[in-house]
């Protein structure tokens, strides 16, 4: 397994844990209830999200039989992906930097969509 697939399927299971622990700490109190948006992007963006990059990136191209187009462009979607979301939940009441954060997290997203389609998606041959 490549080490950002491993890296990505790593910090999956790690926001599962923290984000059930919100989960479980706006259930007992509901003074709680104002960190709903860290647990429930903690589920999505870090549970979910990271899971679905680790799973892409190691299975997609062995079911299209090609290598990954950009190892390098898969780890550095690792870093902007953690930042982004890490600086999203701890910023999410300073808007400003809230939507910095945000926007890494849409470029990590947008470099997965790059990597995958150009992976996947199969150069037209030229005939000479």
């Amino acid at each position: 397994m490549d080490s950002y697939v491993k890296n990505f399927i790593i910090a999956s299971v790690v926001y599962l844990g923290i984000s059930s622990l919100f989960g479980i700490l706006m259930m007992a109190s509901p003074a709680h209830l104002t960190l709903k948006f860290v647990h429930s992007h903690l589920m999505l963006l870090g549970w979910v999200t990271m899971m679905i990059y680790g799973v892409g990136y190691h299975v997609l191209p062995r079911f299209a039989g090609r290598v990954i187009k950009s190892r390098k462009a898969a780890e550095v979607q690792f870093w902007l992906a953690n930042i982004g979301l890490i600086g999203m939940v701890v910023c999410y009441t300073i808007s400003p930097y809230s939507a910095i954060f945000g926007l890494m997290e849409a470029a990590s997203i947008m470099l997965f969509v790059y990597n995958m389609l150009a992976t996947l998606v199969p150069k037209p041959e030229h005939t000479a």
